[in-house]
């Protein structure tokens, strides 16, 4: 299938899916379980392009198992996070902003999700339709560079998952293992994991195209819908946020500041 037929039928699946959920959410009144059905569906569509492109067959099986189990592992660990709990602060914010609209705006919401999906599938398209295989090089980067994200974001979430479930860590600010050097190392390897495929498209005229997800993941994580609105949460509720925010990097794992 051509590139524009499988960004179609793409398309089409996430406007499916992410409808249905916010149907859903109308009547739960909990936008939050739109966090694992995104990373859910991302991965379906990286085994749409690895099973419907015609690229070589080393860059299609990469990008669909890479894809798919990235996607299986964060929305597993975000569906646990989610599911049985209260909205998210963020919804909540957000429906109170939006008063009466808020319905009509969280289904545009929803559907931005697919649109930001249809652009980070940027990644998994042109490595799909390589013609030629990949060096055995670049492979084994692609590789490495999904390992050291998807593990290293599996450790940090991990982390922070066993920090909030101790009593004795209520209302205060986690520091244990990878978050005593960055406030969001799951973010970081977040967008390290998008990386991961830009090694696969080199030597293709569009390989360019695909250091446009990571640098788009990065910058919604830090500008728009990440840092800024959960900072603001962890701030009015942790009175040792000011102070941790102010010795830790925002995102890159570094030595904390004295």
């Amino acid at each position: 299938m051509s590139a524009i037929g499988v960004a179609l039928v793409a398309l089409v699946f996430l406007v499916a899916v992410f409808s249905a959920v916010w149907a859903w959410q109308l009547r739960s009144k909990n936008a939050g379980m739109v966090d694992p059905v995104w990373a859910f569906s991302l991965g379906v569509v990286a085994l749409l392009y690895a099973a419907l492109s015609t690229g070589s067959l080393p860059a299609r099986l990469l990008v669909g198992a890479g894809g798919a189990v990235w996607g299986a592992r964060l929305g597993w660990h975000l569906w646990r996070r989610n599911a049985g709990k209260p909205e998210d602060a963020r919804y909540r914010k957000l429906r109170e902003e939006w008063g009466p609209a808020a319905s009509r705006n969280m289904f545009g919401f929803f559907q931005l999700q697919a649109a930001v999906s249809m652009f980070l599938s940027i990644a998994f398209a042109v490595p799909s339709y390589r013609p030629d295989s990949p060096s055995a090089f670049a492979m084994a980067v692609a590789v490495a560079l999904w390992l050291i994200a998807v593990a290293g974001e599996a450790v940090a979430d991990g982390q922070l998952r066993r920090f909030a479930a101790d009593p004795a860590s209520r209302g205060k600010t986690c520091r244990v293992g990878l978050w005593r050097y960055s406030r969001h190392p799951n973010y970081f390897f977040e967008c390290v994991h998008w990386l991961a495929y830009v090694p696969l498209a080199i030597g293709t005229p569009w390989a360019w195209l695909t250091l446009l997800p990571p640098v788009a993941m990065a910058w919604l994580l830090v500008k728009v819908s990440g840092v800024p609105m959960l900072e603001a949460h962890m701030r009015a509720t942790r009175d040792d946020y000011a102070e941790y925010a102010r010795t830790t990097s925002v995102l890159i794992p570094w030595p904390p500041r004295h």
